[in-house]
């Protein structure tokens, strides 16, 4: 796995300015040039491909108490709606079911990118 930052792909297109990176910066960049332009390495799926709003808005759905449920949903609308729904998670006491719905979701992501790309999936 290589990481790479929008920095180091900017940087990657050009090699001769390699010189003014920092050091450690420039023992990377052959790598990260690598990485971007082999078809050995794939782009994991970014924050358009995981939709977490779309997993906080299954997750109020999800939620048997019809009270708590209309919180939550109420709190994923308006400015701040991720910080609003978090703290409405941890105010109701639910947090444990929030990440074990989430990491849920974020699995069943994985997985579904794995196998879409060939690669086996391992519990």
């Amino acid at each position: 796995m290589v990481t790479v930052t929008a920095e180091e792909k900017r940087a990657a297109e050009d090699p001769e300015d390699w010189d003014l990176l920092p050091g450690w910066q420039q023992e990377v960049m052959p790598k990260v040039k690598e990485a971007l332009e082999s078809d050995d390495y794939l782009k994991l799926p970014g924050e358009y491909e995981i939709h977490e709003w779309s997993i906080m808005e299954e997750f109020a759905h999800s939620v048997d108490d019809e009270e708590a449920n209309d919180e939550l949903l109420t709190a994923l609308h308006g400015r701040g709606a991720f910080r609003y729904f978090k703290d409405t998670v941890r105010r109701l006491g639910i947090q444990q079911d929030w990440y074990r719905f989430r990491d849920e979701a974020l699995k069943e992501i994985a997985r579904d990118w794995l196998c879409a790309h060939g690669i086996p999936f391992v519990e």
